[in-house]
């Protein structure tokens, strides 16, 4: 009998899953009022510091997580609040831009997670996890725009700057808020937590710019405070998301919003993950680009095809 090549091993699509007492917990913070519980922290953040105890209290803040204080604007005892320091702005001059207007920088300070193909509407969550371009958006036509494009997930834990930045120029023409699930947006819960981005609250912009085409800025909610603010719209109010009862929200600019490389679109009122989609053809990763990579605000993520 003629000796047969034996058939390539099957891939691990398997999820990777956290530990039990992780998931425990989030089975529990699924039961439990996500919207209420984070308003009530929010409160708590919001809270005026005695200027007496603004150094100690935001020192230790800091120190807990590891935020590096010589980058912030201001010195300690200018934040009002926990939330006013966690959204500090950094101090000019830290971060640069890319010379180059085809080149993507990234929005945030942050970590890399999943990037790849958009493929049949589908994007990478996690290891063994998709989900559906379409709920993220939540709009069909939307979504079908960026399939076979790229995605890109950055992930902003507590010592990161908070806000967000326009990856290039151009102009906003169409938001979107989609209210949902405040759920934690951690390694864990990434990994355990089916279609988590497509199920927390969002605040969505489109930007359309000459060299890049359009790309989907999406800003997700997590537990605690999950605010999210729209520099690029202060029409909106203090924050956008973790509002109770509301609806979802579509906002179709009539004279376009203009908008250059850098400049702060959005902003969380304490930490979660932003996603990037862009149209087919349009851009890919630079190389080197990797899951887990530490990248600063205004570091080319992607670049035109070679």
């Amino acid at each position: 009998m003629a000796n047969q090549t034996p058939d390539p091993p099957v891939p691990d699509v398997s999820p990777q899953l956290p530990p039990t007492t992780w998931r425990a917990l989030l089975a529990l913070l699924g039961r439990l009022p996500q919207g209420a519980l984070s308003r009530g922290f929010g409160a708590l953040a919001d809270l005026p510091l005695p200027p007496r105890l603004r150094r100690p209290v935001l020192g230790l803040f800091a120190r807990s997580v590891g935020i590096d204080l010589a980058e912030a604007e201001l010195p300690l005892e200018a934040y009002a609040s926990l939330n006013a320091f966690f959204v500090r702005r950094l101090r000019p001059g830290l971060r640069r831009w890319p010379a180059d207007a085809r080149l993507a920088g990234s929005p945030v300070d942050g970590v890399v997670g999943q990037f790849g193909p958009v493929r049949d509407g589908r994007i990478i969550q996690a290891k063994g996890r998709w989900y559906s371009a379409t709920a993220l958006l939540d709009d069909e036509e939307e979504a079908r725009r960026f399939d076979g494009g790229v995605f890109l997930t950055l992930y902003l834990s507590p010592r990161h700057y908070h806000r967000i930045h326009a990856p290039l120029g151009g102009r906003i023409e169409l938001a979107r808020y989609v209210p949902g699930a405040l759920l934690p947006v951690n390694a864990p819960a990434v990994a355990h937590v089916p279609d988590l981005f497509a199920r927390n609250e969002r605040l969505i912009c489109y930007l359309q710019s000459a060299e890049a085409g359009r790309m989907a800025v999406v800003a997700v909610g997590a537990y605690n405070v999950g605010r999210i603010s729209a520099a690029f719209d202060p029409s909106w109010g203090a924050w956008v998301t973790n509002r109770a009862g509301a609806d979802p929200e579509t906002r179709r600019y009539a004279l376009p919003i203009g908008i250059a490389a850098g400049d702060e679109i959005m902003a969380f009122h304490l930490g979660s993950t932003v996603v990037l989609l862009t149209e087919p053809g349009r851009l890919q990763p630079v190389p080197g680009l990797a899951p887990g990579h530490e990248v600063r605000l205004g570091q080319p993520l992607l670049q035109p095809p070679s």
